[in-house]
C-alpha cells in the first residue's frame, strides 16, 4: 500500500513515516519544511540536534534498504498538490501537515490569520484534489482532543446522540475549541465531514491526546533519525516540557492551578494508532471519529509524577505554579471515551516510572542545547497581542 505522509518532517510526521516504511508500506513525504522556519523566526530550537530532511532520508536507506520518496512543497498551492499525488498515487493520505501550536496561533492576528489559512485551506485542496481525481483514496487526518473543550458531560467519540422534543438523532459532538489553532481543526473536522457526506470521500479523524516521549523503534536506530523534543513556551508539550524542565534544574512551569486534564499518549501509539486506521480503512461516504489517547492526566498530577522520577534520580526538582496566559478552565470535569482503536487492536504503552526515567535520562543528555530564555511562556490569550520577545 502506497501512504503519502504530509507533514513528515514534523513531529509526529517524521515518527509515523518511519514506522510505516519499516512495516512494509511505501511511503512518501510531502513536507513544505514550514516547522524549520517557525523555530528561526521564533528564535528556538528542538532540545535534540535535526538534520536535513535529505540527510535523514538517505540514513534510513542506508541503514534499512527502504527508501522514501520526498516532496517538498506545500499544499496551500494546489497546483503542486494535484501534481505530487499524480506523481505518487497514494492509497492512504496520512495529513499532519498543519501548524500545531497553540500559543503559535496566539501571538497575534498574523499567526492567527497564518495558522487558519494553512490548516484550512491546505486540508480543503487536499479534499478536492480527492474529490477529483483520487476518490478511493482514505484520509487519516490529526485532529486533536482539544476540539471539544472541557464539557460537564462524557466526551464520546466524534458523535453524540441526543433526544430532543421527543425526537432522537446522532449528531457531531460539540466543539468548543480554546485557540486560534484548536479552532481550525474544528473547521477541518466539519469540511472533512461535508465531504464525505456530498461527495462520498472516505476519512478517519484522529482526534489526538497531548503526545509525549521522543524514541520510537525507528528513530532510535541513528542519532541522525533522531526524533523532535521541543521545550520552549510555544512548542513545547507538557510532559515533554517539564521532563526538559526538570533535567536542567528549572522548576517545572504549571499553569495556573494545575487541574486541567486532558488525555495523553506515547509517540509509539501515534504511529501505531495510524496504522490501525489504515489498515482498516472507513467506508465510502463514512467520516469516522477516534479520539486518540490512552490515559486522561491533569497538568498537576503529570508535575508530581516528574518531581518524583526526577528526585529518584538524585536531581533537585520543584514546582511552580504560574499566572496562566491561557483562558481555560483550571477544575473541571473530564471523561472522554477511547474504545475505538482499542477495539482495533491497540495495546498501550502507558506511562511508566522507565518512560519517565528514559525522558528524563535523554534530557539530561542533551541540556546544554536548552535556552534557558526560551522556557517560561511569552504568549498570552488575555488581549495580548504583542509578538513573544
Amino acid at each position: 500500500m502506497k501512504v503519502l505522509v504530509i507533514g513528515g518532517d514534523g513531529y509526529c510526521g517524521w515518527a509515523t513515516a518511519l514506522y510505516l516504511s519499516n512495516r512494509g508500506y511505501e511511503v512518501g513525504i510531502l513536507d513544505s519544511l514550514v516547522r524549520r522556519h517557525w523555530d528561526n523566526e521564533l528564535g528556538v530550537e528542538t532540545l535534540t540536534p535535526i538534520a536535513l530532511i535529505q540527510q535523514r532520508l538517505q540514513r534510513w536507506q542506508d541503514l534499512t534498504g527502504k527508501s522514501i520518496d520526498l516532496f517538498i512543497g506545500d499544499i496551500t498551492n494546489y497546483e503542486f498538490l494535484q501534481k505530487t499525488l499524480h506523481q505518487f498515487q497514494p492509497n492512504a493520505l496520512v495529513h499532519f501537515g498543519e501548524q500545531r501550536s497553540a500559543p503559535f496561533s496566539m501571538i497575534d492576528r498574523e499567526h492567527a490569520v497564518l495558522t487558519q489559512v494553512n490548516n484550512v485551506v491546505g486540508t480543503l485542496n487536499l479534499l478536492y484534489a480527492m474529490r477529483e481525481d483520487f476518490p478511493d483514496c482514505h484520509l487519516v487526518k490529526l485532529g486533536t482532543m482539544g476540539e471539544y473543550g472541557t464539557p460537564n458531560i462524557d466526551i464520546e467519540e466524534g458523535y453524540i446522540t441526543i433526544e430532543h422534543n421527543g425526537r432522537k438523532d446522532t449528531l457531531p459532538y460539540p466543539k468548543q475549541p480554546g485557540s486560534m489553532y484548536h479552532l481550525s481543526k474544528v473547521h477541518d473536522s466539519h469540511n472533512i465531514h461535508f465531504a464525505c457526506r456530498i461527495w462520498g470521500l472516505r476519512a478517519t479523524d484522529l482526534n489526538q491526546g497531548v503526545v509525549y516521549g521522543v524514541l520510537t523503534e525507528e528513530t532510535g536506530m541513528d542519532e541522525l533519525l533522531i526524533n523532535r523534543l521541543d521545550y520552549d513556551g510555544v512548542f513545547g508539550t507538557a510532559l515533554n516540557r517539564f521532563c526538559i524542565q526538570a533535567a536542567i534544574a528549572h522548576p517545572l512551569t504549571v499553569y495556573g492551578k494545575g487541574g486541567q486534564t486532558r488525555g495523553f499518549l506515547d509517540i509509539r501509539d501515534t504511529v501505531r494508532c495510524v496504522e490501525l486506521a489504515i489498515a482498516n480503512p472507513a467506508e465510502a461516504g463514512e467520516f469516522r471519529v477516534f479520539n486518540q489517547f490512552t490515559e486522561q492526566f491533569s497538568v498537576g498530577e503529570l508535575a508530581l509524577m516528574v518531581k518524583k522520577a526526577g528526585n529518584a534520580m538524585g536531581l533537585n526538582v520543584e514546582i511552580n505554579h504560574l499566572d496562566n496566559p491561557r483562558v481555560e478552565k483550571e477544575e473541571h470535569y473530564f471523561n472522554a471515551k477511547n474504545t475505538k482503536l482499542l477495539d482495533l487492536g491497540l495495546q498501550p504503552h502507558l506511562l511508566s516510572d522507565s518512560l519517565l526515567d528514559s525522558l528524563l535520562n535523554f534530557a539530561i543528555k542533551y541540556q546544554k542545547r536548552v535556552d534557558h530564555k526560551q522556557i517560561l511562556p511569552k504568549v498570552s490569550w488575555h488581549r495580548n497581542y504583542g509578538k513573544p520577545q
